[in-house]
C-alpha cells in the first residue's frame, strides 16, 4: 500500500509553526486520541505499533513525522475510520474540543518509574536546557534566512511577472479543473517540506501516491505561490478537495498543491530539491523574469542566495545538535519507562480504533 506522509509542524523563520489544529475538528472525525507525557515515554513507539496493526488490516495510514526528527512520529491518521492519534505536547500542544464523545487523553507519563527518575533530576534538567538552547539558534538562523528569502520574493514579483503567472494559471484552470457536482471542495493544510536535522526534506513519495499527473514548477524565487493560489481557489469552487502545502520558509505562501480526487498535483522544484520523477508538464517559472533585470541584479541575487543557503545550513546543523541532545535526554529516561505497559496500551488502543465503523 502506498505510504502517505505529511508534516503538521514546521521549523520556520517565525519559530515553530503548527497545523495540528487540522486534526482537532470534532465535526469531521470520530475519534482523536491525545497523547500526553514527556521525552522518552513511548509516544512515537505507541503510534508506530498502532500503525502496524492498521496496516495488517490493509487500512490506509497517514503518518505525520516530527519535523525536527523525521524518524519519529508526531501523529498517525486513519482516514477511512475518521480516527487519529497525536502527540499533544509542546511545541504542538493539542487539547480536547469534544472530550468523551470524540477526544480522549492518554497519559503515558504513568509509565515513568518515578522512584528511579528522582535521583536523575539534575541530569534531566541539564539535558533539557541543552536541547532547548539549540532550538534558539535554529530559529535565529531561520529568521535571518527568511528575511533574505522575502527580499528575493518581493524583487521577483514584478507586475509584468504576476500578469504572466495569472495568465498561465487561467489556462491550467480551464484545462484541468472540470466542475464537480459535489459542491464546494474541502481544504486541508499540510507541510510536504520541512527543515529537519537531515537537511531540507520534501516527502515526494506522498505526491506520487496520490497523483499520476504532476506539474513541476521550477522556481528559485518564490513565484509558485502566485500561480498556485488562483488554482487552489478555483479547485475548491469547482468542488475538488485540495491539500495545500505551505512553504516552511514562508508559511503564508503556497509551495505545493495536491488534488487527490483528480490525481493531479503541482510541486515546486529547486536545484536543491528537484522533483525526482518524470513530470506531466514542467513549467520554468524563473524564465518569466525579465532577463535584463536579472542581469542588472545578478550580484545581489547571488549574494542573497548564498547567504540564505549558509544560514539554512547553520539551522540544520543546530537541529542536528538538538537531535543529539534530545537523544541523550531520552537515553536517560528510557531505562526507567515501563514499555511493556506502553505496548499494552497501544494494543488496546488499536483494537478500539479498528472496531470503529468506516466513514461513508
Amino acid at each position: 500500500m502506498s505510504q502517505i506522509r505529511y508534516f503538521l509542524g514546521g521549523n520556520t523563520p517565525s519559530g515553530f509553526y503548527s497545523l495540528y489544529h487540522e486534526l482537532s475538528q470534532p465535526e469531521q472525525i470520530q475519534a482523536l486520541y491525545i497523547l500526553k507525557g514527556g521525552a522518552g515515554c513511548g509516544k512515537s513507539s505507541l503510534m508506530k505499533r498502532v500503525g502496524r496493526h492498521a496496516q495488517a488490516m490493509e487500512l490506509e495510514t497517514v503518518e505525520v513525522p516530527c519535523s525536527g526528527d523525521p524518524g519519529s512520529l508526531d501523529a498517525l491518521i486513519l482516514p477511512r475510520l475518521g480516527a487519529a492519534i497525536v502527540d499533544g505536547t509542546a511545541p504542538h500542544v493539542v487539547e480536547a474540543k469534544c472530550p468523551g464523545a470524540v477526544d480522549q487523553y492518554i497519559d503515558l507519563s504513568q509509565f515513568y518509574r518515578r522512584e528511579e527518575l528522582q535521583p536523575l533530576k539534575a541530569d534531566l534538567l541539564a539535558a533539557t536546557r541543552t536541547y532547548q538552547g539549540h532550538y534558539k539558534r535554529v530559529y535565529r538562523c531561520l529568521g535571518a534566512a527568511g528575511a533574505l528569502r522575502q527580499d528575493l520574493c518581493e524583487w521577483a514579483a514584478a507586475p509584468a511577472v504576476l500578469q504572466k503567472l495569472a495568465k498561465r494559471a487561467k489556462g491550467i484552470i480551464g484545462r484541468e479543473l472540470r466542475r464537480d457536482s459535489g459542491g464546494s471542495g474541502q481544504l486541508a493544510q499540510r507541510f510536504l517540506s520541512a527543515v529537519t536535522h537531515q537537511g531540507c526534506l520534501t516527502l515526494w513519495e506522498t505526491v506520487s501516491a496520490q497523483a499520476g499527473r504532476v506539474y513541476e514548477l521550477a522556481d528559485r524565487y518564490g513565484l509558485a505561490h502566485h500561480l498556485l493560489s488562483p488554482i487552489l481557489t478555483a479547485a475548491l469552487a469547482a468542488g475538488h478537495d485540495a491539500v495545500a502545502c505551505p512553504d516552511p520558509m514562508a508559511p503564508d505562501r503556497l509551495c505545493h498543491l495536491i488534488l487527490p480526487g483528480l490525481g493531479l498535483a503541482f510541486v515546486t522544484s529547486t536545484p536543491e530539491q528537484p522533483w525526482p520523477h518524470h513530470a506531466h508538464r514542467r513549467l520554468r517559472l524563473d524564465a518569466m523574469l525579465d532577463a535584463d533585470a536579472c542581469q542588472l541584479s545578478r550580484p545581489k541575487l547571488r549574494f542573497t542566495r548564498k547567504v540564505e543557503g549558509a544560514l539554512v545550513d547553520e539551522a540544520v546543523a543546530a537541529l542536528a545538535q538538538a537531535k543529539q541532545a534530545h537523544d541523550q535526554l531520552e537515553a536517560i529516561y528510557n531505562p526507567h519507562v515501563d514499555f511493556d505497559g506502553v505496548y499494552a496500551v497501544a494494543d488496546e488502543l488499536a483494537q478500539e480504533i479498528l472496531a470503529l465503523p468506516p466513514l461513508d
